[in-house]
């Protein structure tokens, strides 16, 4: 370990130690209260469960374009990256719970309701529960292989210096872009859209991608402004670098905003009754606000406030940007699943709370710990140079 990781691990171990506990406490209340409302247990557990997920699967691909598109930004963020990468193994035994209750969750997995609905019938071939858990393997199979070699090729380049790993970084980050990108994408439909089985967008899964891009990329310049006054590592987050990835972050809200509109916009048009039902559960009653809020929160204000220069170039200003944008990451998420099981409007349950800390207290320890495991500076990076050579203004 070089200095700048030194330096942070007692911070990081402070925070290792406090997120099991709340997560540990969190899982545990969840989990008594799945004793009263299974039902409720199940949804509050999907809804924590993706957008933890969503952060992991957003870092290995933003570490993927890093290594197709190089830059100072990426020089900076790759350790972050990896490590949120390598929560994936974790996250896939906490996938396990949820396969008890698909019941719960899905109606197409109900016998009954299929047989009497001349629709669902059809998509039996593709909505039933084996197959459902034959993809999920798959899914995670696909993610796993790529961190795992991503990861271990990262570490031997750190090891040797050997300029071979780049290369093999870069190739394998091409067709591993595709891999991941028609993983996550059959993972929303089958895990979130499957939840109104009648209803489909083929532009859904290009949104929840754009989302865990931006979820996890706001973490990531979140992370950094807490790393920006560690010795060494200030050195890459240069104003120039925060605004590279400054307009990163205002890149991703802009195509997350293209995208939701355009689907809007398309299904309104078609106005077809599968299609139209979605929406209309989510701008009736309450939930109209929520839409309303992600207008504003998730699009509006990020966008005008990523307009100005100073404030991208600006760690401080930059982290708040982000953390605004996490939480509307979740809003975002609750916007999709919540109405399937609330259609009267908007509400948070308790277990809402205690799922997210649960899951995210195991997710974030599990960060924690593998921040600290290698140094922040990737020594050997053929972008290291150039990222050092940026001088603060």
């Amino acid at each position: 370990m070089d200095d700048s990781t030194t330096s942070v691990l007692p911070a990081l171990a402070r925070i290792r130690q406090r997120s099991l506990v709340v997560g540990v406490i969190g899982l545990a209340a969840t989990a008594a209260g799945a004793f009263a409302g299974p039902d409720q247990f199940f949804h509050s557990y999907l809804l924590a469960y993706f957008y933890w997920l969503g952060t992991g699967l957003g870092c290995l691909a933003l570490v993927m374009i890093y290594h197709l598109t190089g830059g100072a930004w990426g020089v900076a963020a790759r350790r972050v990256l990896e490590a949120g990468s390598r929560t994936l193994p974790v996250m896939a035994v906490l996938f396990v719970p949820l396969l008890f209750g698909l019941d719960r969750l899905y109606l197409w997995t109900h016998t009954a309701e299929v047989a009497a609905d001349p629709v669902l019938r059809l998509k039996t071939a593709y909505l039933n529960v084996p197959f459902f858990i034959v993809r999920a393997v798959g899914y995670f199979v696909a993610w796993l292989a790529l961190a795992y070699f991503l990861n271990r090729w990262s570490g031997e380049q750190d090891r040797t210096g050997d300029p071979r790993f780049a290369d093999r970084l870069q190739r394998l980050s091409g067709g591993g872009l595709v891999l991941w990108s028609v993983a996550i994408t059959f993972a929303a439909f089958d895990w979130i859209m499957s939840l109104e089985p009648y209803w489909f967008s083929t532009i859904f899964g290009m949104i929840v991608m754009t989302g865990s891009g931006l979820g996890a990329l706001a973490l990531v310049i979140a992370v950094l402004h807490l790393l920006s006054r560690q010795q060494g590592f200030e050195r890459l987050l240069a104003p120039t670098t925060l605004n590279d990835l400054g307009n990163l972050l205002l890149a991703f809200v802009m195509l997350w905003a293209y995208l939701s509109f355009s689907q809007l916009l398309i299904i309104w048009a078609g106005n077809l009754p599968e299609e139209i039902p979605w929406y209309l559960h989510r701008i009736t009653g309450s939930w109209r606000w929520v839409g309303v809020l992600l207008a504003v929160f998730y699009f509006a204000v990020p966008f005008l406030v990523l307009l100005g220069r100073q404030t991208k170039r600006r760690a401080r200003a930059l982290a708040r940007v982000a953390a605004v944008i996490l939480f509307m990451r979740l809003v975002d998420l609750y916007y999709f699943i919540a109405p399937e099981y609330s259609r009267q409007g908007a509400r948070v349950h308790w277990m809402d709370v205690t799922a997210l800390a649960g899951v995210g207290g195991i997710w974030l320890a599990m960060f924690a710990w593998q921040v600290a495991e290698r140094p922040l500076l990737p020594l050997h990076d053929p972008e290291l140079a150039l990222a050092l050579a940026r001088k603060p203004e």
